[in-house]
């Protein structure tokens, strides 16, 4: 057999088992992923998926790195499907989003935002650079209106100075940004948050003819809240 061929088996059977652990985490959740039940589902032996993950904890991690840069690039296009001088629009495309990726993939998104799973330990060396290009491109455009003028920010309290550092962490894998820009957008990401994780766990009523009616009404308020109209 040629080494293209053994290759592409390789990469098939990853993709497989990855997939694999994705339909069991959404029918049992993610503290009931079990390797040897994704090899009996699979029809594989166990040792067969310790050659691509040694161990349940590093099928998580590979399982949020995958999440992580799904949900970076649905944000990362949302942002530039919108011109780069309207930045309310994409700021609001940007949230349009956030909601959509977390409706198609409610597993992943209760994998990196929902409860940690009891007994791992998550690598932050491998996760936080792809944690923090998914939010960089709505610190990009926090960021964009502070330097226009038009972020409504005023008495702001600053970072505890404890996490200070990983702040400037953040900066080696998000982008350059004022302290403030990140700061707002991760208090505008905890409004957004609380009524995704809400919704997909279906603690919350529909609003509105698509069920959309609250979560847009919330993102019309953060408008209002922090972007100014241009001078």
């Amino acid at each position: 057999m040629s080494p293209r061929p053994r290759k592409q088996a390789h990469q098939d059977l990853q993709r497989a088992i990855l997939d694999a652990a994705w339909r069991q985490i959404a029918q049992l959740g993610a503290p009931a992923l079990s390797l040897r039940g994704i090899a009996r589902e699979l029809g594989i032996t166990a040792p067969a998926i310790y050659n691509y993950y040694p161990d349940r904890d590093a099928l998580v991690t590979a399982l949020i790195l995958e999440a992580y840069t799904s949900f970076g690039d649905a944000q990362l296009a949302a942002r530039d499907s919108v011109p780069p001088d309207d930045l309310d629009g994409r700021m609001n495309a940007i949230g349009a989003a956030y909601r959509r990726w977390a409706l198609d993939y409610p597993e992943r998104y209760q994998l990196i935002f929902g409860a940690p799973i009891p007994g791992y330990v998550m690598p932050m060396e491998k996760v936080f650079p792809v944690a923090a290009r998914s939010l960089s491109a709505l610190v990009s455009v926090v960021d964009a209106l502070r330097q226009a003028g038009q972020l409504n920010a005023p008495d702001f309290p600053p970072p505890h100075p404890d996490f200070l550092p990983a702040f400037e962490m953040w900066k080696q894998f998000g982008g350059e940004y004022h302290p403030l820009s990140l700061s707002v957008a991760i208090l505008i990401w905890t409004h957004v948050h609380g009524i995704v994780s809400l919704e997909i766990s279906r603690q919350i009523p529909a609003f509105g003819p698509d069920g959309a009616g609250l979560y847009e009404y919330e993102m019309r308020l953060l408008s209002q809240l922090f972007v100014q109209p241009a001078r």
